[in-house]
């Protein structure tokens, strides 16, 4: 089915309503937030107000009865102004409530989705070790049954939204039994926080997202009932592949965001700024990087956009969230490095936001499966294996 990438009445008034948001609340407050590097409480609250941690997720669970592509929307506008409040929105949706809405039991998607789609409660995703990132399947985190609860020991590193004061929860794989063959069976578990033995480090010195809450987890002898199981005990594995196919899907658009807020803020600096008695935008060498700029974000739109529509329309999907993912990744950072060319030595000031747009963009990169394993999943869908 060809791509129609236009939006519906719907989907566009959603975009501009969170565009509104994003430059008349976001963007006058998250600089000073940036720099002491707090969490934006307030913000996140109000796009609690608004539904968006509930976009993708049915009514009669408190959401907003929207589907994939509406979230994308969201992050793309709010990745405009600012990347640690979308990245905030897409891990509490992605990774957050998406597993025990996809993978949960009736009663867990009762007792914890209608909390987090209202934004009450932030989730989080545990799969990242120490010793395994992009290796997920060499879980050591375990999980033993104990009477009618799991025993859980182990740690998770690099995880957002896990420390916050409203973090409600941490879904964390774990190793929970061995195969014939001897390899790991991996099952999904929900540890709800404060729970004894549960220890969140303090939040990570970060190069950027320095508003987005990100942290060590430690499990020492936690027990949480058998029944916060998500899913078929050993299907763990297989569920954040799915997991984490959808959630490239959502940092595309996210980094789409932020390459056009790129192109916004080198176009408005370059009809202002002026050198030699005339805008420096008169000069063909800036209106050429700024077209290219452009071109860059347009095309990774369409990339996430495609994606998006066949995951919402029940298509395979994989291989072009990788596309997605892969391509918008690399367009952000490039997008930001000629933003902050553009802008001289301002683009070096962190007052500008093009210079929070430049330490933001790396980690897209490598979050949720780096290039290179973009990649190797492109490459297994052309058919090579290895």
């Amino acid at each position: 089915m060809p791509l129609d990438h236009r939006l519906t009445p719907e989907h566009e008034e959603l975009r501009r309503t969170v565009e509104a948001f994003a430059h008349d609340v976001v963007a006058p407050k998250i600089g000073d937030l940036y720099e002491r590097h707090e969490f934006p409480y307030e913000i996140v609250r109000e796009m609690g107000r608004m539904g968006l941690f509930g976009l993708p997720f049915p009514e009669e669970y408190g959401g907003m009865g929207g589907d994939y592509l509406a979230l994308g929307i969201a992050l793309e506008e709010l990745a405009r102004v600012d990347s640690s409040v979308a990245i905030t929105l897409e891990a509490g949706v992605s990774l957050g409530a998406m597993p025990i809405h996809l993978f949960g039991t009736e009663e867990q998607k009762r007792e914890w989705l209608p909390r987090m789609c209202s934004g009450e409660i932030l989730g989080a995703f545990g799969l990242t070790e120490p010793d395994g990132g992009s290796d997920a399947g060499g879980t050591r985190t375990t999980a033993v049954r104990d009477g009618d609860e799991w025993v859980i020991n182990g740690s998770k590193c690099f995880i957002t939204n896990s420390g916050t004061d409203i973090t409600g929860l941490v879904t964390v794989t774990a190793v929970t039994g061995r195969k014939a063959d001897g390899r790991p069976e991996i099952s999904s578990i929900i540890v709800p926080s404060g729970t004894p033995g549960f220890t969140v480090a303090a939040p990570y010195s970060k190069v950027g997202w320095n508003s987005s809450d990100t942290r060590e987890l430690s499990f020492a002898d936690v027990r949480v009932p058998l029944t916060n199981l998500v899913g078929a005990e050993g299907r763990g594995y297989a569920q954040f592949l799915r997991i984490l196919d959808e959630g490239r899907i959502a940092i595309s658009a996210l980094a789409t965001g932020l390459a056009q807020g790129c192109v916004d803020e080198s176009v408005k600096y370059a009809k202002e700024r002026r050198a030699f008695g005339r805008p420096i935008g008169d000069n063909q060498a800036i209106q050429f990087k700024l077209a290219d700029m452009e071109m860059r974000a347009h095309m990774a739109r369409l990339g996430w956009r495609d994606a998006a529509s066949r995951l919402v329309h029940g298509e395979p999907f994989k291989k072009e969230a990788a596309l997605a993912k892969l391509y918008s990744s690399t367009v952000a950072v490039d997008n930001a490095r000629e933003a902050t060319q553009i802008h001289g030595g301002y683009g070096f000031m962190n007052e500008y936001p093009v210079a929070r747009m430049w330490r933001d963009s790396k980690i897209l990169e490598i979050g949720e499966g780096t290039s290179e394993v973009q990649r190797m999943l492109i490459a297994r869908e052309l058919g090579f294996s290895g």
